[in-house]
């Protein structure tokens, strides 16, 4: 069990993770940067909410804003095929995982293929 305090009412919540007031919390800021947390970058199929139609998502690259962008950029041309960049994860039109994997690990990540 954990030592830490989750409410007082002297100053409201408390962050579990880094035990400071939620709305000066650090942890859930750097979380959100879209920043991998554990350091592997993931090449997952999707067709949720897409009419049928599969998009490969890659997770966890660690970039951020342009240099994301620019690095989708790369990724879109080397497989012909259209995307965006949506909330730190980058989306290409089709699947591309095959393609994609060699390239990543070439930039010198650990990549695993996520899903089915």
């Amino acid at each position: 069990m954990s030592n830490r305090r989750v409410y007082s009412t002297d100053h409201g919540r408390m962050c579990p993770a880094c035990n400071r007031l939620v709305t000066a919390c650090r942890c859930k800021k750097a979380a959100a940067g879209g920043a991998p947390a554990d350091g592997i970058v993931r090449v997952s199929r999707s067709t949720k909410g897409r009419k049928g139609k599969g998009v490969t998502i890659i997770t966890g690259v660690p970039l951020q804003g342009d240099a994301l962008k620019k690095f989708a950029k790369q990724l879109k041309a080397r497989c012909g095929a259209g995307g965006a960049v949506k909330d730190g994860t980058i989306e290409i039109q089709g699947d591309h995982r095959d393609a994609l994997v060699p390239t990543l690990e070439a930039e010198g990540w650990t990549v695993k293929r996520a899903g089915g």
